[in-house]
């Protein structure tokens, strides 16, 4: 009968009980490191699918003169407790009012904290934004958007300001008077002396204006003339009838030397000179012809009357 070899003989019972343990630890204990490195969350309270927060941002609506209500949840997953401040920011900042203004969260818990956005008498109806900032020890801050609508009737009134002609750039500005975000469209056109040199139609611009928001801006003009005279005229309109124009002047005159300047300017003024020469010229002989014609007559009465007398 032959000899069984070390490698196959079957496992002790203690090597069993050693493997099986190892098993049960790597299934039941969670890796440090993973639970050390989850970040705190805040984010608008409410369980979505699953019993995760599915609210991308805080929606509120009401109103002049009233209070709108919602939560706030600060998750904190680390093994120690967390502490945050809270603020409001941006145009909606200012009417916040939390009930804690700092919040301590215990380790591995999550935290809703009630909060408050008072909308004043004087709210201008519309869309606006805002943020809930929460600030934890070392820095770091988690931002929450807030978005708002005022109820009321809606104004859209939008404007284009400022405009300047400067070599192959035009420069504005537009500014949103009304009550409701706007998306700008834009039309360019340009005359000189001698006829159109741009016309371009109506076009989306790549921004959306918030009310009250106001946006610097240009527009190319690669080929802008070397020599003119141009009034350029900015059209701009948005969805609810909001529209607005302006104009600018600028004049092109070739960039040269000092010497050669003065020679292009003084040939220009020489032949507008010549011209109005020629046109003095041309009426000062129709003016002598004129007098010829009548001299003739005005001498012609003084020897009448000389012979009368003899």
């Amino acid at each position: 009968m032959p000899r069984s070899t070390p490698y196959e003989r079957p496992p002790s019972t203690w090597y069993v009980r050693v493997l099986v343990a190892l098993v049960l630890v790597l299934l039941v204990a969670p890796p440090a490191a993973a639970d050390e490195g989850a970040g705190w969350t805040a984010r608008p309270a409410g369980a979505g699918s699953g019993g995760r927060d599915a609210r991308p941002y805080v929606y509120l609506e009401g109103a002049p003169e009233t209070v709108l209500q919602d939560r706030l949840s600060v998750t904190n997953p680390a093994r120690a407790p967390l502490t945050v401040r809270l603020r409001g920011d941006g145009r909606a900042g200012p009417w916040l009012r939390f009930a804690a203004g700092t919040v301590t969260v215990p380790a591995r818990t999550r935290a809703d904290v009630p909060f408050a956005l008072a909308l004043p008498g004087n709210a201008t109806p519309g869309d606006l934004a805002g943020e809930i900032v929460a600030s934890a020890d070392g820095g770091e801050e988690r931002r929450v958007p807030v978005r708002v609508r005022v109820g009321g009737p809606t104004l859209a009134a939008l404007t284009v300001e400022e405009v300047e002609v400067s070599g192959r750039t035009i420069r504005y500005a537009l500014v949103n008077r009304g009550n409701t975000p706007l998306r700008p469209r834009l039309a360019v056109r340009a005359d000189g002396v001698f006829g159109t040199l741009l016309d371009r139609p109506a076009r989306p611009l790549d921004v959306e204006l918030a009310p009250g928001r106001r946006v610097e801006r240009t527009e190319p003009w690669p080929d802008a003339p070397a020599l003119d005279s141009v009034t350029v005229r900015l059209r701009v309109a948005a969805e609810g009838g909001a529209r607005d124009e302006a104009t600018a002047s600028a004049a092109y005159v070739p960039v040269a030397p000092v010497a050669g300047g003065g020679l292009l300017v003084l040939g220009v003024l020489a032949v507008l000179g010549t011209g109005a020469y020629r046109r003095r010229t041309r009426r000062g002989a129709r003016e002598a012809e004129a007098d010829d014609e009548l001299q003739p007559a005005e001498e012609a009465r003084p020897l009448a009357k000389a012979g009368a007398k003899s």
